[in-house]
């Protein structure tokens, strides 16, 4: 299965345009990789002249070694010229139902709880 995952929210706390904190992404995509699923990065980040943002969010995926398959885009997406990146598995702190904590005294914002989306995940045998 192809998973897209936001990054801001997602895989870390939000602190754009630092790169947040560990919320506990790190082992459930391990472990999604190690069962044969293939990662998209499908962030809003982007490098430009302010700053290398994109590459701050793909860096951080490599200094975890967790391997993606794509960024911003399905690389095996040819029946379409849509820009959207295309998976079988959105998981977004923006998405309607995501499971949300909030700890003021960690981020600012609400980030993906990762203890209930790998027992959502569990329970799908993914």
């Amino acid at each position: 299965m192809d998973i897209c995952v936001d990054f801001d929210g997602t895989c870390t706390t939000h602190e754009f345009p630092r790169v947040g904190k560990d919320i506990g992404a790190v082992p459930v995509l391990k472990e999604l990789v190690a069962k044969g699923h293939r990662l998209i990065l499908f962030t809003m980040r982007s490098d430009n002249k302010e700053g290398s943002y994109l590459t701050d969010a793909v860096d951080w995926f490599k200094e975890n070694e967790i391997p993606l398959f794509g960024i911003n885009r399905n690389p095996e997406q040819t029946w379409t010229t849509s820009p959207k990146a295309y998976g079988q598995c959105y998981i977004d702190d923006c998405a309607l139902g995501a499971p949300l904590l909030y700890n003021p005294e960690l981020s600012h914002a609400p980030y993906i709880d990762w203890s209930v989306v790998r027992s959502f995940l569990l329970s799908k045998n993914l």
